[in-house]
């Protein structure tokens, strides 16, 4: 009998021991999309605005959403974001988070956490922007490009940025320790982040693959876009607002120079800017110029120094071309503009840039839902793709969002009460978020991937999870 007893009590061991090591090979074999994770609603307001404690306390206990409401207030003073609710500071719970409101501090208790858990479950860092970061006119005034060099110099290698996201889902396990930032709120701000829009679109290449392009909004502003090439593709760096006009066209030499040229926004008078462009793409922008009247200026450097210019132009009462000759004093910002004359010369294809066997092309066209405005890039290997910030950080789409929106989403979301549009979203193989999610009533089948309670630590919540097979 008690050898009996033994053996059964090894075999139950035993049992135990492979069902342990089957569910480890579930959980490493278990696509992201398919897990399940604790979630905080609000999750900076503690328990200013329901049960939730620190952000390190939230983290500690399984939490692996966090959402961050973010304002762009002040940020030029600041050179950062805010946090709180409906303004900076509302509803911020500071006790074991940090004493301010900047979104650096912030990020860095998060980053500091997940450094030290390299083996926890991947954790969403969500941000609710609150304002419309579009009208930020350019990255030193707190654009999303800002936004992506926060994230990436706070974060680093632990991102798993949007633009990095396999075809096919990861596994659980392949991302543990990892950041996925995801973008939530203001729906201007989200769209832009995804695609631009404008008109007559320029662009120059140097032989450094330095990228400059510039075009006009529509409506009399005239906007630039900054990248690099590199194997066939162009990662787009910094994006800013840096005149008034029309029909801009651009020539940049290869170090860093720029000349751009473009017509007045209501009238035929035409302009120059002389900028410089930096390592870091932003552009130092001289004044603007007039140089002379006339329509759809083109320009381009004409000699290897990259000093000496060429622009050709309509005039603005026939279709005669125009020339003009120029040399670029780097000294004073400024081109001295001599040999006006008529000319049979064509203008200058602004929209295409060579260098050697590099090209790039930009033009305008729908891409899927997006509109015919859409600003995009063709290279000599690769055609089609969007002009628009990197993509680090994941969109969201909400119910009630726009096919653009929608338009390759991986995050879902929606209140907790929208049950058929949670399931739907969870059949289609979306991370999903059903947000004030604080009764157990509210669990649908199969439940939202992140259920963001203002109550983590409530005995219904805690059991739900735990059934639900909740990974840290």
């Amino acid at each position: 009998m008690i050898r009996s007893r033994a053996l059964l009590s090894v075999l139950a061991i035993a049992a135990s021991v492979l069902l342990i090591s089957e569910n480890a090979r579930a959980d490493t074999d278990l696509p992201l999309p398919s897990a399940i994770f604790r979630a905080t609603h609000n999750s900076y307001s503690g328990n200013v605005d329901g049960a939730k404690n620190s952000i390190v306390h939230q983290l500690d206990h399984g939490v692996r959403f966090i959402e961050l409401d973010v304002h762009d207030n002040g940020y030029a003073t600041a050179h950062d974001y805010a946090i709180g609710h409906d303004s900076p500071g509302d509803l911020v719970d500071h006790s074991g988070n940090p004493a301010s409101n900047l979104l650096r501090d912030w990020l860095n208790v998060i980053n500091t956490w997940s450094e030290q858990h390299p083996a926890a479950a991947p954790l969403v860092v969500m941000f609710d922007l609150k304002d419309d970061l579009t009208d930020n006119p350019s990255f030193a005034a707190g654009n999303l490009a800002a936004l992506n060099q926060e994230l990436v110099s706070v974060f680093g290698p632990r991102l798993l940025t949007a633009e990095d996201y396999p075809a096919s889902p990861p596994s659980l396990d392949a991302v543990r320790g990892r950041v996925l930032p995801l973008l939530s709120g203001n729906g201007k701000s989200r769209t832009e982040y995804r695609c631009d829009l404008g008109h007559d679109p320029a662009v120059a290449l140097n032989a450094n693959g330095q990228i400059v392009e510039v075009h006009d909004s529509g409506s009399g502003v005239l906007w630039y876009w900054t990248g690099t090439y590199d194997d066939g593709r162009v990662t787009w760096l910094r994006h800013g607002k840096y005149d008034t006009g029309r029909t801009p066209a651009v020539a940049l030499n290869d170090n860093g120079d720029l000349v751009e040229v473009h017509q007045s926004q209501n009238a035929t008078t035409l302009w120059y800017r002389v900028g410089r462009l930096g390592a870091d793409g932003e552009i130092s922008w001289s004044p603007s110029r007039q140089y002379d009247n006339g329509v759809l200026p083109s320009v381009a450097f004409t000699d290897p120094a990259g000093t000496e210019l060429r622009e050709i132009h309509r005039s603005q009462s026939s279709s005669q071309n125009w020339r003009w000759d120029g040399v670029l004093d780097t000294g004073t910002s400024a081109v001295s503009w001599r040999g006006n004359t008529k000319t049979s010369d064509a203008r200058f294809d602004k929209t295409t840039s060579i260098r050697g066997t590099s090209s790039v092309h930009v033009w305008t066209g729908a891409d899927g839902p997006t509109p015919a405005r859409t600003l995009r890039v063709d290279t000599d290997r690769f055609t089609g793709d969007r002009i628009r910030y990197r993509q680090i950080a994941f969109d969201e789409f909400q119910k009630g969002d726009s096919a653009e929106l929608q338009q390759g989403a991986l995050f879902y979301a929606a209140p907790a009460t929208e049950s058929a549009f949670i399931t739907s979203a969870r059949q289609a193989g979306r991370l999903v978020r059903g947000w004030d999610f604080d009764t157990a009533g509210m669990a649908t089948t199969p439940s939202a991937n992140h259920p963001a309670t203002n109550h983590p630590y409530d005995a219904w919540y805690e059991s739900l999870l735990t059934r639900l097979g909740a990974v840290r």
